[in-house]
């Protein structure tokens, strides 16, 4: 290869949109025909990929098929949950099930590569992209990240529904100060390897093809240009033997962040072991030059470019490039009946039942219900952010569900009583979907909704976020309801009908008000293309709520950051009345605690822990021991319960959380069976990265934890020797 051909190997860059015919004769056909291109993302369909592979092998002087990728984050036609809601089922198979399902459908349309999975961990929910990661803990997220990569990777990408993960954002991208996209992350090393590295080095450690880097600075230095992390941490640490792309255009953002010019930047990247650059053109730009001037070296260049070849290889596109390119399978295996259903069913375990007074829910499907809100007639905000291959106009909204669901659908009435923002330019601003704004005055919107709240028996209020306030640069900095949805959720409460409070968002919300108010309350988050047959699953009780909060609902946007698995203080705020204390850690004018606590979530049915067992009140530093607890459906409905460990060391060398996610299980009930759930404690599991950043476990006492959520335990105490 000559010099040029090997950097081109190191650029992607964006699909145009062009008509196959003329893709030849633009600029990325001729690039593509000169080997200046290693891959190309976000084109959709296998005419036009073809078009592009057909003129890499067959046009350019070496034959190098491209590699074509797309953001598949939480499905592709068939749609499923953001993976903020996907996280919430605790449903390992489940969730691997929706990334197997995505892999299948956009590899039948050419695509070989999925930017995805997201593993960042985030205690901050005004950051808009907390609704594309798996939330607060490690321990949850590293499981996630590895059902994601086999999902998506299946059998080591031999067969050709099976596609390459890239794993992002490495690293820290969901710590960012005041919760604002792209901003400035700073944490001690020793916090990032016990508290946001876990899932990073759970991908890699399950074979995922690829990486990408994040935007924001590591120790003072942008992800793109940071040789610890992509050396030492990922390469030499981690052993991970992929390739690394950069995020959009993020090599040209480092000279934003005050690195140099664009030879800097290119060095600053190749030098940390960036392998391709993703939409920037900096490293076609100067790559060469800096060899010439022995800057860079060849050598380098060749690093690089022989993992992207491996990668290529072990996609089976040197064997055949038109592996992915499949028109039959577009045509036949993409939004599936069977898909749908999946998607259906994995979308109704991810709702979490926070408030559920007298057991409003589930409503009757012979009742008189209104339906009323923004999001009850909206079906393009049902899929939620970050759905770049659903055909618009698809799916069906609540209001549709509702009344294929109800036994008679003359009683389901309807109004929109409050457009998603007051303010029109909000709503435009935070609304991609383009949900339908009604031009007419609050108040007779408001009015409107109570008529029709009137003629019916029980309020069904589907309020919240649009589709695209969350996601990415969708940072908010107040996290209640828009001021007109809250003025309008006040008056269908004060009708003193019964209401239930269907809650749409991409991220955790406050719901002080709701909470106080509101006999029930669900969050439904954005659900995908079959969202909307699932909500109304689960609220006409087809199917029993399970999902599990994995990020903390604050109580006010002063708490964040907020999360369970903190340090504590030297002064910490004792237990009883959430009132002030003088000269301890807490607030004037609120509790300390969340609203709602991580790992909470209430089901239609009502579970009983028996008293948990330790195999052994004592462990060798290289034995384990088995904890085991009884949990009985005693109710009149079949239900799954997650079971949740949680241990604590009490004495180390350096202090350590209150309590730390390590085991989990989602356990099926019938009415009135009890199940055992056992979980074997290793060494790992009491282990910690220490000050000088070695993995060891202390000899001590340790609290072992189980019980229902993070807040609601039972404790026994186990002695490691």
């Amino acid at each position: 290869m000559t010099l040029d051909e090997k950097i081109g190997q190191m650029n992607l860059p964006v699909g145009a949109d062009i008509v196959t015919g003329d893709i030849m004769n633009s600029d990325i056909g001729a690039d593509i025909a000169a080997g200046r291109v290693g891959g190309v993302f976000n084109m959709k369909g296998c005419g036009k990929i073809r078009e592009y592979q057909r003129i890499a092998v067959e046009n350019s002087r070496l034959g190098i098929p491209l590699i074509f990728g797309m953001d598949v984050v939480h499905g592709y036609e068939t749609v499923f949950p953001i993976p903020l809601a996907l996280s919430c089922s605790w449903d390992m198979d489940a969730i691997e099930e929706s990334a197997r399902i995505a892999a299948s459908e956009a590899s039948a349309a050419g695509i070989c590569w999925t930017f995805s999975p997201m593993v960042d961990i985030s205690r901050e929910p005004r950051w808009g992209r907390v609704a594309e990661g798996a939330g607060e803990d490690p321990r949850l997220g590293a499981e996630i990240a590895r059902a994601m990569v086999r999902g998506y990777q299946g059998r080591n990408m031999e067969a050709d529904d099976e596609i390459m993960a890239c794993v992002k954002h490495f690293a820290l991208y969901g710590a960012p100060e005041g919760g604002r996209d792209y901003n400035t992350v700073d944490m001690s090393r020793q916090r990032m390897f016990n508290e946001y590295f876990e899932p990073y080095k759970a991908a890699a450690e399950e074979g995922a093809g690829s990486f990408m880097t994040s935007f924001n600075v590591v120790d003072g230095i942008p992800a793109s240009g940071n040789r610890w992390l992509f050396t030492d941490v990922l390469r030499d640490l981690w052993g991970f033997d992929g390739f690394v792309v950069t995020d959009y255009a993020a090599i040209n953002e480092m000279m934003v962040h005050g690195l140099g010019g664009p030879d800097d930047v290119s060095k600053m990247a190749v030098d940390a072991g960036v392998d391709m650059d993703m939409a920037g053109g900096s490293y076609l730009a100067t790559l060469k030059n800096l060899v010439a001037s022995g800057k860079v070296s060849e050598e380098q260049i060749d690093t690089a470019v022989r993992r992207i070849l491996e990668a290529k290889y072990r996609l089976g596109l040197f064997d055949n490039p038109y592996k992915y390119i499949n028109p039959e399978r577009e045509a036949t295996q993409i939004y599936t009946q069977a898909n749908r259903e999946a998607a259906r069913r994995i979308a109704a375990e991810t709702f979490v039942l926070l408030k559920n007074n007298g057991n409003l829910l589930p409503l009757s499907a012979d009742g008189k219900i209104a339906l009323i809100g923004p999001l009850a007639d909206a079906a393009t905000h049902m899929q939620g952010m970050w759905s770049v291959a659903a055909v618009p106009g698809r799916n069906r909204s609540l209001r549709t569900a509702f009344a294929e669901a109800m036994a008679d659908s003359s009683r389901l009435f309807y109004a929109k009583g409050a457009n998603l923002y007051g303010d029109a330019e909000m709503e435009a601003g935070a609304s991609m979907a383009n949900c339908i704004r009604d031009p007419r005055p609050a108040g007779e919107l408001v009015a409107e909704a109570l008529a029709v709240a009137e003629k019916a028996d029980v309020i069904v209020a589907a309020l919240g976020e649009g589709a695209e306030s969350s996601g990415e640069s969708a940072s908010r900095a107040f996290l209640q309801l828009p001021g007109n949805q809250m003025e309008l959720l006040k008056a269908l409460v004060a009708t003193g009908k019964p209401v239930v409070l269907l809650n749409f968002s991409g991220r955790p919300t406050v719901m002080t008000y709701e909470a106080e108010n509101v006999p029930a309350v669900m969050n439904v988050w954005y659900a995908g293309s079959e969202g909307a047959d699932a909500i109304a699953d689960v609220v006409f009780g087809k199917v029993s709520p399970s999902g599990k909060l994995t990020a903390s609902m604050p109580r006010s946007v002063g708490q964040i950051p907020l999360y369970y698995n903190h340090l504590n203080t030297g002064r910490p705020r004792s237990d009883g009345p959430a009132v002030f204390e003088k000269y301890r850690s807490n607030y004037l004018d609120s509790p300390v605690t969340p609203l709602f606590p991580f790992g909470y979530g209430l089901s239609y049915t009502t579970f009983a822990y028996g008293p948990m067992k330790l195999s052994s009140a004592a462990m060798a530093p290289d034995g384990s021991v088995v904890v085991s607890v009884p949990v009985a459906n005693n109710g009149s409905r079949a239900a799954a319960e997650v079971v949740q460990l949680y241990v604590r060391d009490l004495v180390a060398s350096m202090s350590r959380p209150v309590k730390e996610l390590k085991h989990f299980e989602r356990v099926e009930l019938q009415p009135g069976e009890t199940k055992t759930v056992s979980f074997t404690i290793t060494p790992a599991d009491l282990s910690f990265y220490n000050s000088n950043l070695e993995f060891v476990l202390e000899p001590g006492e340790f609290d072992i934890m189980v019980g229902p959520s993070s807040a609601e335990v039972q404790t026994a105490r186990l002695t490691v020797r």
